[in-house]
């Protein structure tokens, strides 16, 4: 069955929705940085996307969306979180998985308190930390100085898209980064710097769903072994989880071992949603 794509009318902007032909439970994907929900495409073509019925939501300023309504309360953690939840909302959807890549696992924390219905939350290649831990959680690299930059040269464009999903490439990715809404990359990282929004330190620590952490052990961005020290009140199976010879996106450089865990994953939530 064919992925559909749908425009939803938010008071963050116009939203453009991909769905898969699944009818089993909902799982929103959140897609990162200068990206679109297009990048999860193995899931949505493959057993995944058969099985479950996904909805990857392109965030405001990103993929097929329109640039946000109001930048200032869009382009923000909380902001977005608002904005996916506002989608399955209005696409009628009270329960559902989450799975969060990068800046999209960062969202899926800051929806925890605003989606009821949340039933589990994988994250992958996001450290749940304080504003004041920024260096801890992040490694310095001269394309993680460009996440939060407004104006990209065609240059900055090529190195963001191939530090961000590695191999195999694609134009897809390219695309994704030169339709980004620059306003988009300097108010979110400015605004998390500054310390707006949630403690996600302190989130993972309180009432949560299961929480599966799944990051790339040639992670680019991601100090894993930090993440590793980091305590969770509800940590899905008691561990993180690495994947060998994967980097910043295992699901797209690494299908063939990312699946059955995230496959694992939302089998172990499919009681919560019946």
């Amino acid at each position: 069955m064919a992925t559909t794509v749908r425009t939803i009318e938010t008071s963050h902007g116009t939203i453009a929705a991909r769905e898969s032909g699944g009818t089993g439970m909902p799982v929103l994907m959140i897609h990162g940085n200068s990206s679109s929900g297009a990048v999860f495409r193995n899931q949505f073509d493959g057993r995944i996307g058969a099985t479950y019925h996904l909805i990857a939501a392109d965030l405001p300023g990103h993929g097929e969306s329109g640039n946000a309504v109001d930048p200032e309360r869009s382009y923000s953690m909380p902001g977005y979180a608002d904005a996916m939840t506002e989608v399955m909302n209005r696409l009628g959807i009270e329960k559902a998985a989450v799975f969060g890549w990068s800046l999209g696992g960062h969202i899926g924390l800051e929806m925890i308190d605003r989606y009821p219905g949340m039933l589990g939350l994988m994250i992958t290649g996001t450290p749940p930390i304080a504003a004041a831990d920024l260096s801890k959680g992040f490694k310095t690299s001269p394309h993680m100085n460009l996440a939060g930059q407004e104006i990209f040269t065609e240059e900055d464009i090529d190195a963001y898209a191939h530090s961000t999903c590695g191999e195999p490439y694609d134009q897809l990715l390219r695309n994704a980064v030169a339709r980004t809404d620059g306003r988009a990359r300097a108010l979110m990282l400015g605004k998390f710097a500054s310390g707006f929004g949630n403690d996600q330190s302190q989130i993972i620590l309180g009432k949560t769903p299961p929480i599966a952490v799944l990051n790339g052990a040639d992670e680019p961005f991601v100090d894993t072994d930090f993440v590793d020290t980091i305590p969770f009140s509800n940590l899905w199976e008691g561990k993180k989880h690495l994947i060998g010879k994967s980097g910043h996106a295992p699901f797209w450089d690494s299908p063939d071992r990312f699946d059955p865990i995230f496959d694992r994953f939302l089998k172990s939530l499919e009681l919560g949603w019946r």
